[in-house]
């Protein structure tokens, strides 16, 4: 019999997940004996016996790891020198120089859990805390690594010792279980009222029945405070708006179960296997007409499931549907503290449903569409992050700094890339703030030392100031990338590509390297560079930003360069004069922009209240219809000129065509428009392949035609499907841009 010892370190989501009771399992089946421990990198093992079953344990890694494990890499030495194990030991855990474990998400409660949950002769019953190594806080609640609870919010709750026992028990499901806890040792949920006062009784009852009686609750989750409200009384969902000042944005709603959901959206098979799934995020659902419109004015509203014990108790068996919005003010970062939350929500909420875990990262839910039975992210946090992107090579240590726009980060180490969760839109010091304590967060967890940071163009963003600043301040190269350039990268690196391909980049705005408005662009590029093929015809913004806001400013811009008459838009006067003049009219060439004009052409709507309303809406009235607009394109770069469609459009409403039919048929021409470009790309340039990026191709009617019009012409298109298509995604594209140019 040959015997061997065989060091094994491995590398991934390993710790707080199960893996070391499963390893333990797996090494009596193969009756080895040695160690393991946690380390600051993953988890090391020494184990020694016979050769063949040293051999097999490795190889049944992968096989058999538990569901939230995720095995990166496994490194073995062998040695013939033994050190005599005679048992299976769990070493404490160790901390190195250079720290490079993985942390998982967030995870929802877990069945078994659940059944415990329910169980009156368990003794964790109804106890809105419950977890196991399946389930249950993580990313949220962890302050430094390795994964060990005295380095996590729970460190305020020492075990009892029935949670010692299960602990340190490898066979029970909470072995090593950091967030473990009892209503014994661990957090309590309390319920207070309007005023802030604390109010004796069942806390989750209390609060139920405040929500039964119309009235509205703050809820402490996972990472950060909710408001919620019944749904089947738009009076009651109209009060929550009025208080919050939240007049139009559509609210996203926690449905008790998915069967809760499909009464009021439709769901498929892929929807329902994502809306169930363990990372819980919310899912675009398309409503059942005329239903719910009061949560949400457009085609989709966001549905999402209980994701915590807390929530499953606060529905019970009689709630199927409630609002539940995250309880930050307007353009600033969820709330995740107790106190701060009674200040700044008194006179908003009725009652606080609380509890004294703190949060210690803040985490939005993660936002998005199922497209072809895979996730389609508009927002990429909560359940996904801080999961990584890996690269197919190694990266320099790089910061990417993002745009202004649904701000995020990314760190790079080795092969992996790290996209932040959501911060929100840098336009104030409050979040500005939340996005420098995050990137400082992430460069503790995962050990990183940036020897480049890079930015957008646009000098007046906050996420370029700190970049500027802060490489000044190290003396650390800054590398500036043009904003089109960056989504098209990050296309290409959400889907593992580097060779030159055609993109189609398209959004409201980005800063231009001629310094003018961009944002319908069909470019031709890879990492190292790219040119500008293609565009449309740039639109003035009247009032410059405000048009963004007064979409009829847009509207009077687009009839009067197409030579019609603009009169019965109000002020229609003074843009004249505006426009004569080359007052605070600067050109953009925003696909945005020109969804935003013709929504206010067709009277869809000429006020926003949120970014990209127009556009929203515009898709929403949208019915089937397959007409096609005249489309030009001419020039160099070769640009749409969409004056002949504003002609055609016009007289065709002018006419009585249905507004819904002449939405459809701009977006079709859109479509065929892009598809014209592309051809006439692969005739300059030889290539073939597509990347679709931007904010503007989170409009379905779009993105569920566009590719198959594109497949049809030959081409071969890419997508995203790992992070955000929209600006939160554009910093894995600046990352990997200033990789590419760095030595």
């Amino acid at each position: 019999m040959s015997l061997n010892r065989a060091w094994i370190h491995i590398r991934g989501i390993v710790q707080g997940v199960g893996f070391r009771p499963f390893i333990h399992r797996l090494v009596r089946e193969r009756d080895l004996h040695g160690t393991i421990k946690n380390s600051s990198s993953g988890v090391e093992l020494e184990l020694e016996g016979e050769r063949a079953q040293l051999e097999a344990f490795i190889a049944e890694l992968p096989r058999r790891a538990p569901k939230l494990a995720v095995i990166e890499e496994i490194e073995t030495e062998y040695s013939d020198e033994l050190k005599g194990f005679t048992d299976f030991q769990i070493l404490s855990s160790k901390t190195e120089a250079l720290r490079d474990t993985l942390i998982s998400p967030d995870i929802c409660i877990c069945d078994d859990c659940l059944r415990e949950l329910s169980d009156p002769k368990d003794r964790r019953y109804r106890y809105p805390f419950i977890n196991c190594t399946n389930c249950g806080p993580r990313f949220t609640i962890i302050k430094d690594v390795p994964y060990d609870r005295v380095k996590t919010s729970m460190a305020a709750f020492p075990m009892c010792p029935d949670c010692d026992r299960e602990y340190r028990d490898i066979e029970n499901r909470r072995y090593h279980a950091q967030p473990d806890c009892c209503p014994v040792c661990g957090p309590e949920v309390f319920y207070l009222n309007a005023e802030g006062q604390r109010v004796e009784g069942d806390a989750i009852e209390l609060a139920r029945s405040t929500l039964k009686a119309g009235g509205i609750v703050a809820v402490k989750g996972l990472g950060g405070i909710h408001l919620a409200c019944r749904c089947d009384e738009p009076e009651i969902a109209q009060t929550l708006r009025r208080r919050k000042q939240r007049d139009e944005k559509p609210f996203a709603v926690m449905c008790r179960n998915a069967d809760c959901a499909a009464k009021g959206c439709e769901l498929s098979d892929g929807e329902r296997a994502v809306l169930e799934g363990f990372r819980r995020p919310i899912v675009l659902l398309k409503k059942r007409e005329p239903g719910l419109w009061h949560i949400s004015e457009n085609a989709y509203v966001g549905v999402m499931l209980p994701y915590t014990p807390l929530h499953v108790l606060l529905f019970g068996d009689d709630i199927d549907m409630l609002v539940m919005t995250s309880a930050n003010l307007s353009d600033t970062p969820m709330i995740t503290g107790n106190d701060e939350a009674v200040r700044k929500l008194r006179g908003i909420a009725d009652g606080f449903l609380l509890h004294n875990r703190d949060i210690q990262t803040r985490c939005d839910d993660s936002l998005g569409w199922v497209l072809d039975g895979k996730e389609y992210f508009a927002r990429r946090s909560r359940g996904y992050v801080p999961f990584p992107v890996r690269m197919q090579r190694e990266l320099p240590p790089i910061l990417a700094c993002g745009a202004e726009q649904k701000a995020s980060f990314c760190l790079s180490r080795g092969a992996y890339v790290f996209p932040s969760q959501h911060i929100g839109d840098l336009k104030n010091m409050e979040t500005f703030d939340c996005y420098t304590e995050q990137i400082a967060h992430f460069e503790r967890l995962f050990d990183i030392h940036p020897k480049a940071l890079v930015c957008d163009l646009h000098p007046d963003y906050l996420s370029t100031e700190y970049a500027a600043e802060r490489a000044k301040q190290e003396g650390t190269a800054l590398i500036r990338v043009q904003h089109h350039h960056a989504h098209l990268a990050a296309c290409l690196a959400d889907n593992l590509v580097e060779e030159k391909v055609i993109g189609l980049v398209w959004d409201g705005v980005g800063l231009g390297t001629d310094g003018t408005s961009w944002g319908a662009e069909c470019l031709i590029g890879d990492y190292q560079g790219f040119e500008r093929f293609g565009s449309i015809r740039p639109i003035p913004l009247i009032g410059g930003d405000l048009a963004t806001k007064e979409i009829d400013r847009l509207a009077f811009a687009l009839l009067r360069e197409a030579g019609l008459e603009a009169g019965e838009i109000p002020n229609a006067g003074l843009y004249e004069k505006m426009v004569r003049a080359g007052l605070n009219c600067p050109l953009s060439s925003g696909i945005g922009r020109l969804f935003d004009g013709v929504a206010a052409i067709l009277n869809i709507k000429t006020r926003c209240s949120y970014e990209g309303q127009g556009a929203v809406l515009l898709e929403a009235a949208a019915t089937e219809d397959d007409g096609v607009f005249p489309i030009v394109l001419d020039g160099t770069p070769l640009r749409f000129d969409w004056r002949e469609m504003i002609r055609a459009l016009v007289k065709e409403r002018d006419a009585g065509t249905e507004p819904g039919r002449l939405a459809a048929r701009f977006m079709n021409t859109l479509i065929e428009m892009a598809v014209r470009q592309c051809v006439r790309a692969r005739e300059a340039s030889g290539l073939n392949t597509v990347a679709l990026s931007g904010g503007s191709f989170q409009n379905l009617y779009v993105m569920k035609r566009l590719p198959e019009r594109l497949s049809a012409e030959g081409f071969r298109v890419l997508r995203h499907r790992r992070v955000s298509a929209n600006d939160e995604g554009l910093s894995l594209g600046q990352l990997m841009i200033a990789a590419a140019c760095l030595p």
